[in-house]
């Protein structure tokens, strides 16, 4: 791991088996002591490799007395260890990583997020407009295939607005950066998932060339926290 230290704690976390992704956003899981319950899914992409039912889970409970699921997915068993599916979890590392200038290659803060450019939000903008803007997205990898950390893991037409967006902002003069952080602990490097978004894959490359900036970074898990850990090399073939 380089540079300052990153964590985020979880709150106390129920262990139990998944049923079933039943739907996008929700999830049927079985309670260590036998209770049934659906559980919200913070994850719009396929989860390939990240939802097989009989799989053993880790469940976040809100203190929020209204919501209808109380309960919220966080990590899930697999066999080299947890992995993170709630796609909520990299945007609160990300954040507090370029408030403490803990990303090699991106200056330190001051961090103002959710930034319309266009017709597109980016998740961060850094600098105090005393020189060029940096604009970073950050997207959640999940999907790990024989030690690759491969990204989208479905179609993601919005995710190809945010590259036109990033390389707007370069070619207007600032910088545009791309954070993959990848929840798993199995990946060894990143690659575009051409197969399942060929669209997204070239755009990627389109951006890469335009002088948009790619960072790939390991988020280690336990059922006490997140922690930003070792930057993963990127394999893209042109």
């Amino acid at each position: 791991m380089t540079g300052p230290h990153v964590s985020h704690p979880f709150p106390p976390l129920y262990k139990g088996v998944l049923i079933r992704r039943r739907q996008r956003f929700l999830a049927d899981a079985r309670l260590r002591d036998g209770t049934l319950v659906t559980a919200h899914t913070a994850n719009t992409g396929s989860m390939l490799g990240c939802s097989d039912p009989g799989s053993t889970i880790y469940l976040s409970l809100s203190a929020n007395v209204k919501r209808k699921y109380p309960y919220s997915w966080e990590l899930i068993e697999l066999a080299g260890g947890l992995g993170g599916v709630n796609t909520a979890l990299p945007n609160k590392i990300a954040k507090i990583a370029l408030e403490k200038g803990a990303i090699r290659g991106l200056p330190k803060g001051p961090v103002k997020s959710e930034v319309r450019v266009g017709e597109s939000r980016l998740d961060f903008r850094l600098g105090d407009g005393r020189g060029p803007w940096v604009y970073v997205e950050v997207k959640n990898c999940s999907y790990v295939k024989d030690g690759v950390a491969y990204f989208p893991d479905a179609k993601s037409a919005r995710g190809v607005k945010h590259l036109h967006a990033l390389l707007t902002e370069v070619e207007a003069g600032n910088r545009g950066a791309l954070l993959i952080c990848v929840q798993r602990p199995d990946a060894r490097f990143f690659a575009p998932a051409d197969f399942i978004d060929p669209i997204w894959g070239a755009t990627l490359r389109r951006a890469l060339a335009g002088g948009v900036e790619l960072y790939v970074r390991e988020i280690r898990l336990s059922p006490l926290h997140a922690i930003l850990g070792k930057e993963i090399p990127a394999r893209i073939e042109p």
